[in-house]
């Protein structure tokens, strides 16, 4: 099959219902800590972060789509949605570029001009194409970084997957010394847990998407184009957890079940420098609700700095909060 054809399977499927992972990322094991007093005005609340050297609303629209059928139209809608409300926004996999078609797909700084546009290339890929390749994936789209994405859970049980990871991170760090823009590693819904965080740092990596556990579960999503072995639907770091091994190492996108801006706000106070998401983002474009979506989520970002007394995001991310439930297992 086609990496054109594949990647319109991912997007089909990732409409579909059954495909996110049973347990949630952590952020319904969290309760902020209601302030009745917060001395605010809340039209002085203003919540935003430096991402890849421009400011941003503390939310990203993460890697979705590129290359196939309604790609475009789809990417279009996104780049414009976080241009109105200043997100930012991660460009699907670039590979159908290096392959040689759908380029056309991930042209979008005239849909968004002004935030930051993140291109977007697997790590299994890096030794396959030479370095002028991936170089060209951030200049012709723009791009004000580039995102490494890590899917080796997604690999190990696709059809058709890479199975082939030895010496990534050394592809990572040439990738780092050799491009002028900075690059993220991202993960797809399995997280990066400390260890991981410590040694893309060594090589140079500037950010992380964590993308743990919580949200969609890629495993689910090739089980249902015919994936094999079963067991690995549940496999993952949760969100919350990676979250909070990674935030010291590196400055975090938290990603992986975020559904909500009060979940986005939940990430934020763990300690991630911005909130991601993309599966709401799809579904709200096919429901012809993604600006409202948009704005929803930062009317529930800035109330729950409201209600928990926080000016701007640096109080945000020392709000407080309690921790129950498996989470409160997990951290102790």
């Amino acid at each position: 099959m086609s990496t054109k054809s594949r990647k319109q399977d991912h997007l089909d499927i990732c409409a579909e219902e059954g495909i996110e992972h049973s347990r949630r990322g952590g952020f319904e094991c969290m309760d902020f800590l209601h302030n009745a007093l917060p001395e605010l005005d809340f039209n002085d609340i203003k919540l935003e972060s430096e991402f890849f050297g421009k400011k941003i609303f503390p939310i990203m629209i993460t890697a979705m789509t590129g290359g196939g059928n309604g790609a475009g139209r789809i990417n279009t809608a996104l780049a414009e949605a976080a241009e109105k409300h200043g997100f930012a926004l991660g460009l699907g996999s670039q590979r159908p570029m290096l392959e040689g078609g759908g380029a056309q797909s991930y042209m979008l700084r005239k849909a968004a001009p002004s935030i930051p546009v993140l291109g977007n290339i697997g790590a299994a890929q890096l030794g396959q194409y030479p370095m002028e390749k991936i170089e060209g994936l951030v200049s012709k789209v723009e791009a004000d970084g580039l995102a490494i994405h890590l899917n080796v859970l997604q690999e190990m049980v696709q059809p058709e997957g890479d199975r082939n990871f030895k010496g990534v991170l050394k592809s990572i760090g040439k990738v780092c010394e050799r491009l002028d823009v900075p690059v993220m590693v991202k993960e797809t819904g399995a997280g990066i847990g400390r260890d991981a965080a410590l040694k893309l740092r060594e090589v140079g990596v500037k950010w992380l998407d964590v993308s743990g556990s919580g949200g969609t579960s890629w495993s689910k999503v090739e089980y249902e184009r015919g994936g094999t072995p079963p067991g690995f639907g549940e496999w993952g770091l949760p969100t919350a957890v990676t979250i909070l091994m990674c935030k010291d190492v590196l400055p975090v996108v938290g990603s992986g079940g975020v559904r909500s801006g009060v979940d986005a706000a939940k990430a934020v106070t763990l300690g991630a420098s911005a909130a991601g998401a993309s599966r709401p983002f799809l579904l709200a474009y096919n429901d012809k609700r993604l600006d409202a979506m948009c704005a929803e989520w930062k009317q529930q970002m800035r109330i729950c700095a409201m209600l928990t007394g926080c000016r701007d995001v640096d109080a945000l991310k020392k709000a407080p909060f309690a921790v129950t439930g498996w989470l409160k297992d997990w951290l102790e």
